[in-house]
């Protein structure tokens, strides 16, 4: 065989070759993809088609608890307008939102403060502080509930008892201060996850921006509000988003400190109102239309925020 006629052959058979190992390249990322596709199906799409399923029945009892069947009716959007005409329904989503508008400014303020200090130079052991900070995230919340509960408690909290001696009466658990109480169990937990987050976006700005920086004379407060601030923002609306979304989830904090004060009712947040309308209420189809309404609210709002973040971004370049 000839020179030229070996190199044609050879050509041919390339691209075979290429289409054999392309067709494995194409299948390999829905191979990895795979067990998360399976698990967001089966833990997430499938309960919400259970959930949007089950809201549009009721439970109609016969026999009055004397052998008769239970039988579930399709009754429309029933369960919705049960729902919509529960005022305790409706005022959990009023204290909830009350609740994000404080929280989540104050929570995200202290993480961005403590992100740009540990990444200045005027701070000292960096590692222990990071470690300090971020340690209350690895406390399961109905744990810190249960430790700021007894610190909260009049007559058994030194902060009250030392308050009180001072002449500062306060009354953590009182009907008007409740609900800050628990904002401060959420801010003391997540600030520490949140600093995390900000503080790695800040190690990816090029530190030569620093440096041309200092060359003209800015100061840290200076690079911090013109240079860190805009390169992290991505990150800060991230911990935003996720803030929002947090704060219409909230239930361990109320559920757990109310075992120490009656002035969280059972339906305090929107979360626990569908506990109790599914458990204590023993309605299923009402706590799943209440279930749908959290999950509606919550990708409303989440949408909004990311508009209004997308459209701050697009004029700020």
């Amino acid at each position: 065989m000839s020179t030229a006629a070996a190199t044609r052959a050879a050509a041919a058979r390339t691209p075979r070759r290429r289409r054999r190992g392309g067709g494995g390249e194409r299948v390999a990322p829905y191979v990895f993809l795979a067990p998360f596709i399976f698990l967001f199906l089966v833990f997430l799409v499938l309960p919400i088609i259970v959930a949007l399923y089950t809201s549009f029945f009721q439970t109609q009892r016969s026999g009055l608890g004397f052998g008769g069947g239970d039988g579930q009716k399709f009754v429309w959007f029933d369960n919705y307008a049960l729902a919509f005409s529960n005022p305790g329904f409706i005022e959990s989503f009023g204290r909830v939102l009350l609740f994000g508008a404080v929280q989540v400014p104050v929570m995200l303020a202290f993480s961005l403060v403590l992100a740009l200090l540990f990444d200045s130079a005027v701070v000292r052991w960096k590692r222990f502080f990071q470690l300090s900070v971020f340690l209350p995230y690895a406390v399961p919340s109905v744990v810190a509930a249960l430790i700021w509960g007894f610190l909260y408690q009049p007559r058994v909290s030194p902060i009250v008892e030392g308050l009180t001696s001072i002449g500062v009466p306060v009354n953590f658990l009182a009907p008007g201060t409740v609900l800050w109480s628990i904002a401060n169990v959420a801010v003391w937990s997540v600030v520490g996850v949140n600093m995390i987050i900000l503080f790695s976006s800040l190690q990816t700005v090029p530190r030569e921006m620093y440096e041309a920086a200092r060359i003209d004379g800015a100061g840290e407060l200076r690079m911090a509000l013109q240079i860190k601030l805009p390169m992290i923002l991505p990150a800060l609306i991230l911990t935003m988003l996720f803030s929002v979304i947090g704060t219409l989830q909230l239930f361990n904090e109320p559920m757990t400190m109310r075992s120490v004060t009656s002035n969280i009712s059972g339906d305090y947040t929107p979360n626990m109102a569908v506990f109790s309308a599914t458990t204590l209420g023993g309605d299923i189809n009402l706590g799943s239309a209440m279930a749908i309404v959290i999950g509606l609210v919550t990708f409303v709002l989440s949408v909004i925020v990311s508009v209004l973040s997308n459209r701050k971004r697009g004029s700020a370049k």
